[in-house]
C-alpha cells in the first residue's frame, strides 16, 4: 500500500483492511503456546502442565524482543513515510534489524550457558523440574525464530502487507498444532516433542515472511546509510512499550505462579494455566485489534491529520470492548468451559477454576481499553504515557494486589489482583488521553 492511501482513504475502511489480517496473524501466534497446553494438559496431565505454565515466560521474552526492535523501528518507518523521507525511513529499519540480530546472539549465550538456572529462576519445582527440562532447551535453541516472527511481522504490515504476514503466521500455526499432535501422541516425545513443533512453525513463519522482501510491494531496503546512534535511542524508547507488554505477560504468570504454590499448590499452577491460556487469545485479538490501527495512527500522525487518528482510536476501544465482552460472558456463565479445553478436570480443579475464572475475565474488559491506550500513545511518539500505562498494569499494580489482596480475601485475592489493576490503570489512561489534548 502507497503512503498516500493511509492518509487519503476512508478511515473505516483502512482499519477493518487492516483489522481482519491483523486479528488472524495474532490469533494464530496464541495456537503456539495453546496447542502446546492443550495437547501437553490432554496428553501428559496436569503436572506437565503446570510446568509448561512454569515455562512460558522464557517464550515471552524472546518474542518480546523482537517486537521491541519490530514495533519501535517500524512506528518511526511509518512516521518518516508520513512526512515524505524514504531514506530515512529505511535507515530505522535497518538499525533495528541489527539491534534484532545483536540481541539474539547475546541472548542466546547466555541461555545456553545458564538453562537449568533459568528453569529454578522461574519456579520449576521438584515435581515439575524434568518436565521443563525436556521443554526449555528446544525453546532456547530456536529462540531466533520467535525474534524474527514478532519482528517481521510488524515491519511487513507496516509496509503495506498484512495479509502475507497473516498468512505467514496462519502457515506455522497450523504446522504447530499438526506437529504437535504427531510429536505428543503417535510418536510419544512428550515436552520435548511439543517444543520442537513450536520451534518448527515458528521457522515456517519467518520463511514465509522473508518471501516479502522478493515482491514488487516491498519497498523495505536495507542501507548503512543515515543510520545515527540516536537512532538506538529512538527505537527503544518506541519500542519498549510493545517489549514491556510481552515481558509483562511473562511477569505477571512468573508472580502468579509463586504466589498460588504458596496459598494453593500445584492445582493452582494448573487452574492459571488454564486461565493465562485463554488471556493469551485475548490479548493476540487486542493486539490484533492494535496493530490493524498502528500503521494508519503513525502514518497520519506524521502528516498532522489529527481528525482521522481520532477516528481510529474510536474504532479500536469499540471493537477491544466487543472482542473482551465476548469473553467476559462466557467466563461469567460457562466457567468450565474452560477448563474442559484444556484438560480432563479432577473436582478439585473444577472447584478451584470456576471461581478464578469468573473473577480473573471481568479484568478483560478493562485490559482491551488499556491495551488501545498504549498503542495510541505509542503510535504518536507519546512514549512516556504508553510506558506508564504498561508499568501500572503489567509490573506494579498487579505485583502490589498479587501480594497485597491474599492478606485480605486469601487465595480469592490472588485472582482479584488482575482486574483491580486493570481498572486502576484504566482510569489513569482515560486522564492521560484527557491531559494530552487529543480528544
Amino acid at each position: 500500500m502507497e503512503t498516500n492511501e493511509f492518509l487519503e482513504k476512508p478511515v473505516r475502511q483502512l482499519f477493518f483492511r487492516y483489522l481482519i489480517p491483523s486479528i488472524f496473524a495474532t490469533m494464530v501466534t496464541s495456537i503456539y503456546v495453546l496447542a502446546d497446553t492443550i495437547i501437553i494438559g490432554k496428553g501428559l496431565g496436569a503436572t506437565a502442565m503446570a510446568a509448561l505454565n512454569i515455562a512460558l515466560p522464557i517464550y515471552n521474552i524472546f518474542f518480546g524482543l523482537g517486537l521491541l526492535f519490530g514495533v519501535g523501528g517500524s512506528v518511526l518507518l511509518s512516521i518518516c513515510r508520513g512526512k515524505g523521507d524514504t531514506e530515512k525511513a529505511n535507515a530505522y529499519f535497518s538499525a533495528s534489524l541489527l539491534l534484532t540480530l545483536g540481541f539474539f546472539f547475546f541472548s542466546l549465550l547466555l541461555c545456553v550457558a545458564f538453562m537449568e538456572e533459568i528453569a529454578w529462576i522461574l519456579g520449576a519445582t521438584e515435581e515439575t523440574i524434568s518436565y521443563i527440562m525436556d521443554y526449555i532447551p528446544y525453546i532456547i535453541w530456536g529462540m531466533g525464530a520467535f525474534f524474527f516472527s514478532s519482528f517481521l511481522q510488524t515491519f511487513i504490515r507496516n509496509d503495506g502487507a498484512p495479509k502475507l504476514a497473516m498468512n505467514g503466521v496462519i502457515a506455522g500455526g497450523v504446522a504447530n498444532i499438526i506437529l504437535d499432535y504427531v510429536f505428543v501422541f503417535p510418536m510419544n516425545m512428550g515436552m520435548k516433542g511439543a517444543a520442537i513443533a513450536t520451534v518448527i512453525g515458528s521457522c515456517l513463519t519467518v520463511v514465509i515472511l522473508l518471501t516479502h522482501f522478493f515482491t514488487a510491494k516491498n519497498q523495505l531496503h536495507f542501507t548503512l546509510k543515515g543510520i545515527h546512534p540516536s537512532f538506538l535511542k529512538d527505537i527503544t524508547i518506541n519500542g519498549f512499550a510493545s517489549f514491556l507488554i510481552e515481558i509483562s505477560s511473562g511477569l505477571t504468570i512468573f508472580i502468579f505462579n509463586l504466589q498460588l504454590l504458596t496459598y494453593i499448590g500445584n492445582t493452582g499452577v494448573t487452574v492459571y494455566g488454564i486461565i493465562c491460556n485463554t488471556a493469551i487469545v485475548v490479548m493476540c485479538l487486542c493486539k490484533g485489534i492494535n496493530q490493524a490501527a498502528q500503521p494508519i495512527l503513525s502514518t497520519n500522525h506524521g502528516a498532522g491529520f489529527y481528525d482521522r487518528i481520532h477516528q481510529i482510536r474510536s474504532l479500536s476501544v469499540k471493537a477491544s470492548l466487543i472482542v473482551c465482552g465476548i469473553f467476559v460472558i462466557l467466563g461469567l456463565f460457562v466457567p468450565d468451559l474452560f477448563t474442559n479445553i484444556f484438560l480432563t478436570p479432577s473436582e478439585e480443579i473444577l472447584h478451584y477454576s470456576s471461581t478464578a475464572i469468573r473473577i480473573y475475565f471481568i479484568g478483560f474488559l478493562m485490559m482491551g481499553v488499556n491495551m488501545v491506550f498504549i498503542c495510541y500513545f505509542q503510535a504518536i511518539t507519546q512514549a512516556g504515557y504508553s510506558l506508564i500505562i504498561c508499568l501500572l498494569r503489567g509490573c506494579i499494580l498487579v505485583i502490589a494486589f498479587v501480594y497485597l489482596l491474599p492478606l485480605l480475601f486469601d487465595s480469592i485475592g490472588i485472582w482479584l489482583a488482575f482486574p483491580a489493576a486493570e481498572l486502576v490503570t484504566m482510569f489513569l489512561g482515560i486522564y492521560f488521553i484527557e491531559k494530552s489534548k487529543q480528544i
